[in-house]
């Protein structure tokens, strides 16, 4: 089974490569998503983030405070090293479990979309790896209105991550999503099947 990887910026559009890559009947895994489940109330790894950061990290109904994490982890890198060392060993944990899941249900690839697959140096385990990237501009006006923050703050949480340049440095496929999502939608699918294609033919 081939496992590939996608990743990319904030705000760049690598989930919205997965979903184009997803219905072409390909599993994908979310490690944000898995990321969300660890941490759920009653979980090993917020009970670990309690401990690290103390129990006001949570809100009245036990759930975790994500703006407030956010804030301290951006403040803070050794903060959010400290959150990582708890966090990355359970994704990475559920994220073996699920490829074995998909490969003994006979599926020839399968996609992880995961934002720190560079940094955590995880992008090795793949066979491929994809980075969805656009232009600063482009990153900047899409995250302010996503998120519906000023300027300063998207541009924070950008600075906050390691520059999409070294990101690009070791993917197999580079997708620029400067354009509009029909654009997207037809460079998505021909990229892929050209990957796929090659990674076929060494394979072979």
């Amino acid at each position: 089974m081939l496992k590939i990887g996608i990743t990319g910026g904030i705000a760049c559009g690598k989930s919205t490569v997965s979903s184009i890559i997803a219905r072409l009947g390909v599993p994908v895994l979310d490690a944000d998503q898995v990321a969300r489940e660890i941490v759920a109330p009653g979980s090993t790894g917020l009970t670990e983030i309690q401990k690290a950061f103390g129990n006001d990290i949570c809100l009245e109904d036990g759930t975790l405070n994500r703006p407030k994490l956010r804030g301290i982890i951006i403040a803070d890198p050794n903060k959010r090293k400290v959150l990582e060392s708890i966090t990355h060993p359970l994704i990475f944990m559920r994220m073996l479990e699920w490829q074995q899941t998909q490969k003994d249900l006979g599926h020839p690839v399968t996609l992880v979309e995961a934002a720190l697959m560079v940094e955590t140096g995880s992008y090795k385990m793949y066979d491929a790896v994809i980075v969805v990237t656009c232009s600063p501009n482009v990153q900047l006006s899409r995250l302010m209105t996503r998120n519906q923050v000023p300027q300063e703050t998207a541009q924070q949480w950008i600075n906050s991550q390691m520059p999409l340049a070294e990101k690009e440095e070791v993917a197999d496929l580079v997708i620029h999503n400067n354009g509009t999502i029909a654009e997207l939608d037809m460079q998505t699918k021909d990229a892929w099947t050209n990957l796929l294609g090659n990674l076929t033919s060494d394979a072979n």
